[in-house]
């Protein structure tokens, strides 16, 4: 068989219209090849959890989509619930400390300020949310408040 020339009309010659018709099959491609890419790699992250709901089944693009956003609606509701319970344990526990530190009839300068610690820790815990994993939005202590600064040390 003899080779084949194709002869491909420089661009110059062809009409914006015919450039667009001859753009569109390749620019449709690539955006399909991303959205497949896409569906993926969320089917490899989410993987384990697509096992457990539905083991030994080939999975549609659709099905991946569905589990991704009820497994992401799963998450952002126990983020809620885990702040609300980090704001209750710590509140709690610095009740707990505060009691237990009043249970003494003579009290020491130690004492005295962490009671006023926890007070100023417990009112300071109300006003700020807090988020785990993220870092927590205490001041560094300047030089000149060290001396009002309790440290265990």
């Amino acid at each position: 068989m003899a080779p084949s020339t194709v002869f491909m009309e420089p661009d110059n010659l062809l009409t914006p219209k015919e450039k667009n018709k001859l753009r569109k099959p390749v620019v449709e491609k690539m955006r399909r090849d991303r959205i497949n890419s896409s569906i993926e790699q969320l089917k490899l992250l989410l993987e384990k959890e697509f096992q457990r709901h539905q083991p030994n089944s080939k999975l549609e693009k659709a099905d991946i989509l569905e589990m991704t956003v009820s497994y992401l609606k799963q998450q952002r509701s126990f983020h809620k619930s885990s702040q609300f319970d980090f704001r209750e344990g710590y509140s709690r526990c610095l009740q707990e400390a505060f009691h237990f530190l009043s249970l003494h009839k003579v009290r020491t300068e130690t004492q005295t300020k962490l009671l006023s610690h926890f007070q100023k820790s417990q009112s300071a815990a109300t006003e700020v949310p807090f988020s785990p994993g993220t870092p927590s939005t205490l001041k560094q202590a300047s030089p000149k408040d060290a001396s009002t600064l309790w440290r265990p040390w």
